[in-house]
Protein backbone atom coordinates (compact mmCIF):
# COMPACT_ATOMS: atom_id res chain seq x y z
CA UNK A 1 0.00 0.00 0.00
CA UNK A 2 1.12 3.53 -0.73
CA UNK A 3 -0.43 6.21 1.48
CA UNK A 4 -0.38 9.57 -0.26
CA UNK A 5 -0.95 12.25 2.38
CA UNK A 6 -1.63 15.91 1.71
CA UNK A 7 0.01 18.07 4.36
CA UNK A 8 -2.17 19.23 7.24
CA UNK A 9 -3.38 22.79 7.88
CA UNK A 10 -0.60 25.38 7.89
CA UNK A 11 -2.54 28.61 8.11
CA UNK A 12 -3.07 31.07 5.30
CA UNK A 13 -0.29 31.21 2.70
CA UNK A 14 -1.20 34.83 1.89
CA UNK A 15 -0.60 35.94 5.48
CA UNK A 16 2.70 34.08 5.92
CA UNK A 17 5.77 36.26 5.58
CA UNK A 18 9.01 34.75 4.39
CA UNK A 19 9.97 31.56 2.61
CA UNK A 20 6.83 29.46 2.17
CA UNK A 21 8.84 26.23 2.46
CA UNK A 22 9.34 26.91 6.18
CA UNK A 23 5.65 27.66 6.94
CA UNK A 24 4.74 25.36 9.85
CA UNK A 25 1.52 23.60 10.76
CA UNK A 26 -0.98 25.58 12.79
CA UNK A 27 -2.81 24.14 15.83
CA UNK A 28 -5.45 22.52 13.61
CA UNK A 29 -2.69 20.99 11.49
CA UNK A 30 -0.92 19.56 14.53
CA UNK A 31 -4.18 17.84 15.57
CA UNK A 32 -4.62 16.56 12.01
CA UNK A 33 -1.06 15.19 12.03
CA UNK A 34 -1.83 13.31 15.26
CA UNK A 35 -4.99 11.89 13.66
CA UNK A 36 -3.03 10.74 10.60
CA UNK A 37 -0.53 9.01 12.90
CA UNK A 38 -3.41 7.31 14.71
CA UNK A 39 -4.90 6.16 11.40
CA UNK A 40 -1.69 4.78 9.89
CA UNK A 41 0.34 3.58 12.88
CA UNK A 42 -1.14 0.06 12.71
CA UNK A 43 -0.24 -0.36 9.02
CA UNK A 44 2.94 -2.26 8.07
CA UNK A 45 4.73 0.96 7.09
CA UNK A 46 8.41 0.49 6.23
CA UNK A 47 9.17 4.04 5.07
CA UNK A 48 7.94 7.60 5.48
CA UNK A 49 8.84 10.12 2.79
CA UNK A 50 8.09 13.82 2.72
CA UNK A 51 8.43 16.92 0.64
CA UNK A 52 11.23 19.12 2.00
CA UNK A 53 8.62 21.68 3.15
CA UNK A 54 8.32 22.03 6.92
CA UNK A 55 4.52 21.62 6.87
CA UNK A 56 4.86 18.23 5.15
CA UNK A 57 7.59 17.02 7.47
CA UNK A 58 5.54 18.09 10.51
CA UNK A 59 2.50 16.28 9.12
CA UNK A 60 4.25 12.90 9.20
CA UNK A 61 6.49 13.45 12.25
CA UNK A 62 4.01 11.93 14.74
CA UNK A 63 3.62 8.84 12.53
CA UNK A 64 7.35 8.41 12.02
CA UNK A 65 7.94 8.80 15.76
CA UNK A 66 5.23 6.24 16.58
CA UNK A 67 6.78 3.75 14.13
CA UNK A 68 10.40 4.48 15.05
CA UNK A 69 11.20 5.49 11.46
CA UNK A 70 13.23 8.33 10.03
CA UNK A 71 11.59 10.65 7.53
CA UNK A 72 13.18 10.54 4.10
CA UNK A 73 13.13 13.80 2.17
CA UNK A 74 12.06 13.43 -1.46
CA UNK A 75 12.19 16.45 -3.78
CA UNK A 76 9.83 14.50 -6.07
CA UNK A 77 7.10 15.30 -3.50
CA UNK A 78 7.82 19.03 -3.28
CA UNK A 79 5.41 21.72 -4.36
CA UNK A 80 5.83 22.35 -8.06
CA UNK A 81 7.64 19.06 -8.62
CA UNK A 82 7.69 17.52 -12.08
CA UNK A 83 4.76 15.08 -12.14
CA UNK A 84 6.69 12.50 -14.13
CA UNK A 85 9.35 12.37 -11.38
CA UNK A 86 6.67 11.98 -8.69
CA UNK A 87 5.06 9.20 -10.73
CA UNK A 88 8.45 7.48 -11.12
CA UNK A 89 8.96 7.61 -7.34
CA UNK A 90 5.60 5.91 -6.77
CA UNK A 91 6.45 3.28 -9.38
CA UNK A 92 9.74 2.58 -7.60
CA UNK A 93 8.02 2.24 -4.21
CA UNK A 94 5.48 -0.22 -5.66
CA UNK A 95 8.30 -2.73 -6.00
CA UNK A 96 9.52 -2.49 -2.41
CA UNK A 97 8.31 -4.60 0.52
CA UNK A 98 6.04 -2.99 3.10
CA UNK A 99 3.85 0.07 2.93
CA UNK A 100 5.05 3.59 2.21
CA UNK A 101 3.70 6.92 3.43
CA UNK A 102 4.37 9.94 1.25
CA UNK A 103 3.48 13.50 2.25
CA UNK A 104 3.09 16.12 -0.44
CA UNK A 105 1.15 19.16 -1.63
CA UNK A 106 -2.12 20.21 -3.23
CA UNK A 107 -0.56 20.52 -6.67
CA UNK A 108 1.67 17.43 -6.73
CA UNK A 109 -0.93 14.96 -5.48
CA UNK A 110 -3.63 15.77 -8.06
CA UNK A 111 -0.98 15.67 -10.79
CA UNK A 112 0.19 12.17 -9.87
CA UNK A 113 -3.43 11.01 -9.42
CA UNK A 114 -4.22 12.30 -12.92
CA UNK A 115 -1.22 10.39 -14.27
CA UNK A 116 -2.35 7.19 -12.54
CA UNK A 117 -5.94 7.65 -13.76
CA UNK A 118 -4.58 8.14 -17.29
CA UNK A 119 -3.06 4.64 -16.94
CA UNK A 120 -6.50 3.28 -16.07
CA UNK A 121 -6.20 3.24 -12.26
CA UNK A 122 -9.61 3.70 -10.59
CA UNK A 123 -9.30 6.82 -8.44
CA UNK A 124 -12.83 8.18 -8.28
CA UNK A 125 -13.36 10.70 -6.77
CA UNK A 126 -10.20 12.69 -7.39
CA UNK A 127 -10.03 14.94 -4.34
CA UNK A 128 -7.17 16.17 -2.19
CA UNK A 129 -8.12 18.18 0.90
CA UNK A 130 -5.53 19.14 3.49
CA UNK A 131 -4.78 16.21 5.84
CA UNK A 132 -6.50 13.75 3.50
CA UNK A 133 -5.05 10.35 2.72
CA UNK A 134 -5.17 8.44 -0.57
CA UNK A 135 -4.76 4.70 -0.02
CA UNK A 136 -3.18 3.46 -3.23
CA UNK A 137 -3.49 -0.32 -3.41
CA UNK A 138 -0.56 -2.12 -4.99
CA UNK A 139 -0.83 -5.55 -6.63
CA UNK A 140 2.05 -7.21 -8.50
CA UNK A 141 4.16 -4.06 -8.34
CA UNK A 142 1.56 -1.61 -9.69
CA UNK A 143 -1.16 0.64 -8.29
CA UNK A 144 -4.51 -0.98 -9.06
CA UNK A 145 -6.93 1.44 -7.40
CA UNK A 146 -7.14 4.15 -4.79
CA UNK A 147 -9.45 4.96 -1.91
CA UNK A 148 -9.77 8.55 -0.73
CA UNK A 149 -9.95 9.21 3.02
CA UNK A 150 -11.11 12.77 3.69
CA UNK A 151 -9.84 14.34 6.91
CA UNK A 152 -13.26 14.35 8.58
CA UNK A 153 -13.24 10.52 8.66
CA UNK A 154 -10.27 10.28 11.00
CA UNK A 155 -10.43 13.03 13.58
CA UNK A 156 -8.08 12.39 16.51
CA UNK A 157 -9.75 10.55 19.35
CA UNK A 158 -12.47 8.95 17.21
CA UNK A 159 -12.65 5.55 15.60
Amino acid sequence: MLYLVRHASAGDRRVWQGDDSVRPLDSKGLAQAAAIAELLSAAPVHRVLSSPSVRCIQTVEPLAAALGLDIGIAVELDEGADGSRTEALLDCLCGLPGDSVLCSHGDAIPEVLWRLAHRGVDLTPSRCKKASVWELHVVDGAVTHGVYRPPRLFTAGTS
